[in-house]
């Protein structure tokens, strides 16, 4: 058996800049929770907590999970919840089944979404092509109802 100093980086080392990557072959049934950014290429069932890191699910990956994240990648498959603070894309060939909740969202052409989309604005306040509510009623609704009604 090699000691524990057998040349292998330290933990540490990881969390400052790397991603961890859970390979193709690997399944893991239960919670992951972490500090570093995450690939997934192979099958997860559960949860996935990374709150202020970067989660991609890779072309081969198949996760049947909720997630937490700062920012979510899909190029694979996820049936579950996704909440991301930052933005959640779904590439070409990645399909989500599950509701989505972030403050920015991309969907490529030839993907597939089946849920529902909520736009957190807490978030990120730049993105002006959601529209909620507040924001529509304060540009265009007050001015028009004020002139309507004199």
């Amino acid at each position: 058996m090699a000691p524990l100093d057998s040349g292998y980086p330290a933990t540490s080392d990881r969390s400052s800049g790397g991603t961890a990557r859970l390979g193709a072959s690997l399944h893991v049934k239960g919670e992951i929770t972490g500090n570093e950014d995450l690939a997934i290429d192979g099958s997860v069932e559960g949860l996935v907590q990374l709150e202020d890191r970067k989660l991609t699910i890779g072309a081969s990956a198949r996760v049947t999970a909720d997630v937490i994240a700062r920012e979510v990648v899909v190029y694979g498959n996820v049936k579950g919840n996704l909440r991301a603070r930052d933005r959640i894309e779904i590439k070409k060939d990645g399909s989500v089944v599950g509701d989505l909740t972030t403050a920015r969202i991309m969907i490529e052409d030839g993907a597939y979404f089946k849920g529902s989309i909520e736009i957190d604005k807490a978030g990120d306040s730049s993105d002006s092509s959601d529209f909620d509510k507040s924001s529509y009623s304060k540009a265009s609704r007050t001015p028009a109802t004020a002139s309507s009604s004199d």
